[in-house]
């Protein structure tokens, strides 16, 4: 399954993200949504008005939720 976090530059939730996502051994891609307009449009799409958002597989969510993490490993 391919993991993308959807991020911002000092977001303190996406640190957190990324953080337990590695510390759980998944492999991700990391997109700054200040750097890709295209990014920044899809998530916006989907509604999304905070980062990080995660998509994983066919699910996707918004925060910091330790609890969707763990359910990936």
């Amino acid at each position: 399954m391919s993991i993308t976090v959807y991020s911002k530059p000092a977001c303190v939730q996406c640190t957190a993200t990324t953080r337990a996502l590695s510390a759980k051994g998944l492999a991700f891609d990391l997109v700054d949504l200040t750097l890709d307009e295209q990014a920044m449009a899809r998530v916006s799409e989907l509604g999304y008005r905070q980062v990080p958002v995660v998509m994983a597989g066919d699910e996707h969510w918004a925060g910091f939720r330790p609890d969707k993490i763990a359910a990936l490993a």
